[in-house]
């Protein structure tokens, strides 16, 4: 993936600062825009994940820093949650203008809350979602409960919010008041995908329950079972982004995958960060990875176990298509593939404890009306499968630079 660092003004002529994720590839048709929670920043691990694991799909996702928090200008105490929905429209203005308006908004926590009163002022929007989201935002005043009366007459007061102190102002309490409940929901006719933890202790999953009930459909409810509110887990976040990907898809325009030189071409793209690597193979997108203990993210199988699948998957085909052409009843046919370096048995180089050869072993399991004889028969056509033939065979790879 590549990651650009933008920035954009926001209609106050506040400067805020993004991150925007995309493919290597190519140039995204849809872009995302995602709204952190309360007090968190763009480089908080929740949008990263998701983010990047959106990216990874194909898509554009742009990431920012609402008015004072992280690197964006402005202070916090004059900021609104009013002000971090025109933070947004600030923003899909920017993509608009830049790249292409996004399709999709995403927010976590308050900025789930956020997203539902930017949609409607958003038109290019075709999907939203919103991840451990508060239906009302009178939750948010426990936080600063003890607080209010100073508030009320003081005009502000400190308080601490996750380990961290932040000055609210008497506005910010006035606008929760005015932005309360779930009925921005009943201005938005777009699919609506709702994913809340049951096990959230700042947000409940009841608040999921009534922003459901309040939202026209389509409408989805996902639970993030065993995820703490902010998604600490890695593999929460990571998990929110493929779901993500796999319901948008169902409510956007995908574009046609581009036409590759040949039948069998396929072309592989890796950024400059991690292993994650896009696959075009035909009409399809694949990603390909390495394991988080060698440096990878493990959203994808590595390159082994592509080779591994391909030569199960050829085998299963294979007999399949042999089988029927017999009028064979074969029910299913399903193949094991595990890949490995052994000593061979017979080699050039046997006195050479290092001499080893690229196997791999693969079982199969017939299911069907089916005799030893035609069991047999079917074994020796795993045999002639094409991808088994060109692992067994010395194949040739020239390999030369294309512009």
């Amino acid at each position: 993936m590549k990651k650009i660092d933008v920035s954009f003004e926001n209609s106050e002529g506040t400067q805020l600062k993004g991150i925007l994720e995309l493919p290597s590839n190519r140039q995204p048709e849809n872009f995302i825009l995602f709204a952190h929670c309360f007090t968190c920043n763009k480089n908080f691990h929740a949008p990263t994940n998701i983010s990047k694991n959106l990216a990874s799909n194909g898509f554009g996702v742009l990431r920012f820093d609402f008015t004072g928090l992280g690197e964006s200008e402005g202070e916090f105490e004059d900021s609104s949650f009013s002000g971090n929905v025109e933070d947004l429209i600030a923003a899909a203005n920017f993509l608009g203008k830049e790249y292409k308006s996004p399709s999709i908004l995403i927010g976590h926590s308050l900025g789930g809350a956020a997203i539902l009163f930017a949609a409607s002022q958003i038109e290019s929007v075709q999907a939203i979602v919103s991840i451990n989201a508060p239906s009302n935002l009178s939750h948010l005043k426990k936080h600063f409960q003890s607080s209010l009366e100073d508030i009320e007459k003081d005009g502000s007061a400190r308080i601490k919010i996750g380990g961290r102190s932040f000055r609210i102002k008497k506005h910010f309490i006035e606008d929760l008041k005015k932005n309360e409940d779930a009925e921005a929901l009943k201005k938005i006719r777009k699919p609506l995908l709702i994913m809340h933890s049951p096990q959230d202790e700042i947000v409940s999953v009841d608040h999921a329950e009534t922003l459901y009930k309040a939202a026209w459909h389509p409408k989805s409810f996902i639970s993030l079972d065993g995820a703490d509110h902010m998604l600490s887990e890695k593999k929460d976040s990571e998990y929110a982004g493929l779901v993500i990907a796999a319901w948008v898809s169902r409510y956007i325009t995908i574009p046609e995958v581009p036409e590759l030189e040949t039948d069998h071409e396929v072309m592989a793209n890796l950024g400059a960060e991690g292993y994650t690597t896009q696959i075009i193979a035909g009409n399809h997108h694949l990603v390909a990875d390495e394991p988080v203990k060698v440096g990878g993210s493990d959203l994808g199988p590595n390159p082994y176990e592509l080779v591994s699948g391909g030569l199960a998957a050829c085998t299963s085909m294979t007999i399949q298509m042999y089988a029927r052409r017999k009028e064979w009843k074969v029910d299913n046919v399903e193949t094991h593939v595990s890949y490995s370096k052994k000593h061979a048995e017979d080699c050039e180089n046997c006195e050479n404890d290092k001499a080893k050869i690229d196997h791999f072993d693969r079982e199969i399991t017939l299911k069907g009306d089916l005799d030893e004889s035609k069991i047999k028969r079917l074994m020796e056509i795993a045999d002639k499968c094409p991808v088994h033939k060109t692992l067994s065979a010395q194949a040739k790879i020239t390999t030369k630079q294309k512009n």
